[in-house]
């Protein structure tokens, strides 16, 4: 099973890469939202597969005995799922200002901001 999610892993990170490298800000996006998955992926993998119980202390003792699932990782893959929602929400409104103002969406024609608008006073 680890083996299988270790392949995914680098695809999500192959996929990701590959559609960041593009020019349209639209594939930017979906490569960034394809490397924040590899990455909360790779935090479940790093945190041991274990199929167990919850880590929950059952009233009448004062320790788990039998084997249970660590709550670290799905803690900190929660985190990250919710900052990497806030993130990708936030670029996609960025990008859509910039897509109106400049009416492009190519990462190359926007490097050229300053000779499409220039100021009033020139």
């Amino acid at each position: 099973m680890e083996a299988i999610l270790s392949i995914l892993v680098g695809g999500l990170y192959g996929a990701g890469v590959y559609m960041m490298m593009r020019r349209s800000i639209v594939k930017l996006i979906i490569g960034l939202a394809l490397l924040s998955h590899g990455s909360n992926l790779l935090i479940l993998l790093m945190g041991m597969l274990t199929r167990g119980r919850p880590a929950v202390i059952p009233p009448d003792q004062t320790q788990l005995v039998s084997t249970f699932a660590d709550p670290v990782p799905q803690a900190l893959i929660l985190t990250a799922i919710v900052i990497g929602f806030g993130v990708l929400a936030f670029t996609v409104v960025l990008i859509r200002g910039t897509y109106k103002t400049l009416n492009t969406d190519d990462l190359d024609q926007l490097q050229m901001t300053d000779s499409i608008h220039p100021k009033n006073g020139e």
